[in-house]
């Protein structure tokens, strides 16, 4: 009888500690899923989720399988830091992907700095994503994606000398620190390249009518102008343009584009420019780009985001590997060691002082007459 007892107890620790073993890696996904940018939010969980379903399929990290917990910062700052909260302390996850919101992010920044738990986002390009107000890096905050001045200084690369465009005007969201940041560093590389800026107009983040900046922007004699936004003020914007008879006006925008801009904006949407992380004709993506289509039944159409989120899980599940276990702190030293990892965009080595991507090139995108965001240029940092 007690050897039957001890062989049961043994048993029981066994499977116990069987089970604890077998544990998920819990890994959060901070992304817009309702609002104005539930379709970029929605299409890099699909992607993430794809890419874990790939890793687990393959026998998951460390002997265990990954787990993706998904919170709804329904774009707003509070939303976002609230759910980060909850991750941490309740969900217990090791690491958190996203958002695309360099504003989000920056909310965000000193929770899980605190709680040592590392966010990668995926298009947040504003410099205070990764670094303090002294330029002190932050060591839980990372990104995959450029950042504002490089995407500001091919902007204006693109307007003042490609295009030959002189006369600039820029209409951005007054409250947006992607759309302060873009814009800053646009103006800067732009009036050094010979530019002037003749009109620059702001709104509020709940405008949806801007025709009264834009009658500026028409008077002022501008032959480009810059727009910092995101998808949905950006087709608005474009649109009323067009409708003002602003025809002859190029127009640049940043990594904000989306593909839904067509169904606000229409034809006016051709001949825009767009500065970009990577194009929806990349050899290197164009796999993922059909097994998505193959999982989702969607055409792939916010190529982007599902670049950027599938190309981040693989970044984050090889950080794991490296770091040998799931834990905040040996994976935020192993993300910030990142060197010459090839993923299906881009080679990846991240700066230490800044937990930025070295020397990643920026695609410049121009709309075609069928509507569709096709490569104009790549362009590697100097």
């Amino acid at each position: 009888m007690k050897k039957m007892l001890v062989l049961l107890t043994l048993l029981s620790i066994f499977a116990a500690g069987a089970a604890f073993a077998a544990d998920p890696i819990k890994v959060g996904y901070l992304a817009a899923l309702t609002g104005d940018y539930a379709v970029y939010g929605q299409t890099e969980v699909n992607a993430s989720k794809m890419a874990i379903d790939e890793i687990n399929a393959k026998g998951g990290l460390l002997g265990r399988q990954i787990e993706l917990v998904v919170y709804d910062t329904k774009t707003r700052n509070e939303d976002a830091v609230n759910a980060v909260r909850r991750m941490i302390e309740n969900d217990k996850v090791v690491a958190i992907l996203g958002a695309n919101s360099s504003g989000i992010n920056i909310a965000t920044g000193p929770i899980v700095n605190r709680g040592q738990v590392p966010q990668i986002a995926t298009l947040a390009t504003n410099p205070n994503v990764t670094v303090d107000a002294k330029g002190n890096v932050l060591p839980y905050s990372f990104r995959i994606c450029f950042t504002d001045p490089y995407q500001g200084a091919l902007a204006a690369e693109l307007a003042a000398n490609t295009l030959g465009k002189k006369k600039g005007a820029v209409l951005y969201n007054v409250g947006s620190d992607y759309a302060q940041g873009f814009r800053e560093f646009f103006v800067k590389n732009y009036e050094a390249a010979g530019g002037e800026v003749v009109a620059d107009e702001g709104f509020r983040e709940s405008d949806v009518d801007f025709r009264a900046q834009l009658t500026k922007i028409k008077n002022s004699g501008a032959d480009v102008m810059l727009l910092p936004g995101m998808g949905k003020d950006m087709a608005l914007a474009i649109k009323q343009a067009h409708d003002l008879g602003m025809t002859d006006l190029t127009i640049i925008g940043g990594d904000g584009y989306g593909a839904f801009m067509n169904e606000i904006a229409g034809d006016a949407m051709k001949g825009t420019y767009w500065i970009n992380h990577t194009y929806l004709e990349d050899p290197g993506m164009a796999p993922v780009f059909e097994n998505y289509k193959r999982v989702y039944k969607d055409d792939a159409k916010e190529f982007v985001n599902i670049t950027m989120a599938y190309d981040l899980t693989y970044w984050l599940a090889d950080a794991i590997t490296r770091a040998g276990k799931a834990e905040g702190p040996a994976i935020a030293k192993a993300l910030t060691e990142t060197k010459g990892l090839k993923l299906n965009h881009a080679t990846l080595a991240i700066d230490p002082k800044t937990n930025n991507p070295l020397n990643k090139a920026g695609v410049i995108l121009k709309v075609g007459d069928d509507l569709e965001a096709k490569f104009f240029e790549k362009v590697e940092p100097k």
